[in-house]
């Protein structure tokens, strides 16, 4: 990009955890800031997260308002063929590589709790609210 402004993507889990209000509290300006600046979501965390549980009516109309200011990234090749590389160097589940593939491809920082489960995928930058650092 050249641009020097650093981009995000939210995984699934910093969403759940937003709506829940158990993020770090030290951690909320940034995460609000990043949703103002730099709201991405691969088009598997928006099928995961309305799949997560059983929204009211209310809080599903609500979720979809939220999801609606987001940049949904589709699944293109070049993610898939980035899915199929990492996949075949790493046991990784498909949505998460999906996931790691989207950021690589679209030079994207991660947000993420689950580092564990990207750990193995060279490039890939996260962003962890939990502990406040990026990697």
């Amino acid at each position: 990009m050249g641009t020097g402004v650093k981009r995000y993507l939210f995984d699934t889990n910093i969403l759940i955890y937003y709506f829940a209000d158990t993020l770090p509290v030290q951690e909320i300006p940034r995460i609000e800031h990043i949703l103002k600046e730099s709201f991405n979501i691969s088009i598997i965390t928006k099928i995961e997260f309305f799949g997560f549980e059983k929204y009211s009516q209310d809080e599903f109309s609500r979720e979809l308002e939220f999801i609606g200011h987001a940049t949904v990234i589709p699944l293109t090749d070049e993610i898939a063929d980035s899915v199929i590389d990492i996949r075949r160097k790493t046991r990784i589940q498909i949505p998460d590589a999906v996931i790691a593939a989207t950021c690589l491809t679209e030079d994207l920082t991660l947000i993420t709790r689950n580092e564990k489960d990207f750990r193995d995928i060279a490039g890939l930058d996260i962003y962890n609210p939990f502990t406040g650092e990026t990697s």
